[in-house]
């Protein structure tokens, strides 16, 4: 007989379907609830269900392997240089040409995106699959390649996820597209990692991972239904090695020779050390603090999914409201506090009211940060190269944190203890935050901006790069 634990996750994924066929169908809902109407349209709600799936890769190299690693008896240090299986999303922009240029053979008429989409999805099933079956324990270096695998494979479906996501929206959907595509990817990723959990404890973690595999198939099944997207262009011919080159620097060069470009990137690196930092040792806090499996997923599913939720939600109404700057300096201010919330809960023990506080709070700073600092990310990028340098400062958003995890993460918890820990990722932060406010200050954000920022620029078509 299923308890209520082990039926939330299903209760989440069910109401969420109702009410986009409840909003899409119900002429009075429509009237009353008209400013969600965009949310109820096919390319949002298609790209949603993307999302899902686009969560399943890192849920799984992420929290839960942690998790799992850590009840298997290994060390905190082996455990957290498991995060170099990261380093592969940081990595996607060297083979991303492959999804837009290589015809598959036998499914490529099925369409570019449509046959990518299914060959990235059955490579994640696979990876996951593989990784379900090796023994941390026994063979730590097959459980090192493995996470490695699916990185891999998670990050060329995000590849062909987000190409797929750009094609289909409407310029005027791009907004709530990239938000519904945010709700789908936690959605994904909290479902996934929760029953992982509450199967691992009721059966091994073998049996989790493989369970997980469900969450690989929205994505296919979306591609399948409604086919090619309805803005993809085959990319421009390329007649030799002089255009492959240009189109793999134009993004890099383009992006440099604006003011203060080298002051960007070095914001882009920093901004997210302390954050990436302290949510790598989360779980070995929780597991050390003695919270169960059915206690994290119950906090991680009740208070920080829905804390997540009202966060994007907060974050879109800053960001109208405030502009800009303000709303993306108030967001880095919310995370960096956000660590300090973690910091109070070590020194306090095992709390499940402290846990709830936490929980909440980081979720919600997450979900406005998600809304600003991305929109921010987007604005810098140029039309002419919009994939591209979205794609490079994407990876280089998380790549500082993700070397720092995989190489010291471990070994601080273990020489200064939790507490001080998490104030010391908070510290980490600050310098993200202080930088933004000086760019604010001398007026380089406003400079910075590419024509994807900038209103009343041509469409994609006009920026498009010739032949």
């Amino acid at each position: 007989m299923l308890t209520g634990n082990n039926l939330y996750f299903l209760i989440v994924a069910a109401i969420a379907v109702l009410l986009v066929i409840l909003i899409r169908r119900s002429a009075t809902l429509r009237t009353r609830l008209a400013p969600l109407a965009p949310y109820a349209e096919r390319g949002p709600v298609a790209v949603f269900f993307m999302g899902i799936s686009s969560g399943l890769a890192f849920t799984m190299i992420g929290a839960t392997l942690t998790t799992r690693l850590k009840q298997d008896g290994l060390d905190k240090a082996t455990i957290t240089a498991f995060t170099l299986g990261f380093l592969v999303y940081n990595l996607k922009p060297l083979w991303a040409w492959m999804v837009d240029g290589v015809r598959l053979p036998v499914i490529g008429r099925l369409g570019q995106r449509v046959s990518w989409i299914l060959l990235a999805g059955v490579m994640v099933i696979l990876a996951v699959a593989n990784l379900a079956l090796v023994d941390p324990a026994a063979d730590l270096q097959a459980t090192i390649v493995a996470a490695i695998l699916v990185g891999f494979a998670g990050a060329t479906y995000d590849i062909v996820i987000d190409a797929y996501r750009i094609e289909t929206l409407e310029p005027n959907q791009m907004g709530v597209g990239s938000g519904m595509t945010q709700y789908g990817w936690k959605i994904g990723s909290v479902l996934a990692g929760s029953l992982a959990l509450v199967i691992a404890a009721r059966s091994n973690w073998h049996v989790a991972y493989l369970a997980c595999v469900l969450f690989a198939l929205p994505a296919m099944i979306v591609a399948l239904l409604r086919g090619e997207p309805t803005r993809r262009r085959e990319p421009v011919r390329r007649r030799g090695l002089g255009e492959l080159g240009a189109s793999i620097v134009g993004p890099f060069t383009e992006f440099f020779r604006r003011h203060g470009a080298w002051i960007i990137l070095a914001f882009i690196l920093l901004h997210k050390i302390g954050d990436t930092l302290g949510q790598q040792a989360l779980r070995l806090l929780l597991d050390d603090l003695g919270f169960s499996n059915d206690e994290i997923a119950l906090y991680d599913v009740v208070i920080g999914f829905w804390a997540f939720w009202v966060g994007l939600a907060i974050g879109g109404v800053l960001y109208a409201r405030l502009g800009l700057k303000r709303s993306v300096l108030l967001s880095l201010v919310l995370m960096m506090i956000s660590n300090a919330s973690f910091a109070l809960l070590a020194a306090a023990g095992h709390s499940n009211i402290g846990l709830a506080g936490a929980m909440a709070f980081e979720n919600m700073a997450s979900g406005i940060g998600g809304v600003t600092v991305i929109a921010y990310f987007s604005a810098l990028c140029d039309l002419r190269f919009t994939a591209a340098q979205y794609a490079l400062i994407s990876a280089a958003a998380s790549i500082v944190g993700r070397v720092l995890t995989a190489t010291t993460t471990g070994k601080l918890v273990d020489n200064f203890g939790y507490v001080a820990f998490y104030w010391g990722t908070t510290v980490a932060a600050l310098p993200g935050v202080l930088l933004f406010w000086w760019m604010c200050r001398s007026g380089l954000i406003d400079r910075s901006i590419g024509s994807a920022g900038v209103a009343g620029e041509g469409d994609v078509r006009a920026a498009e790069p010739e032949a």
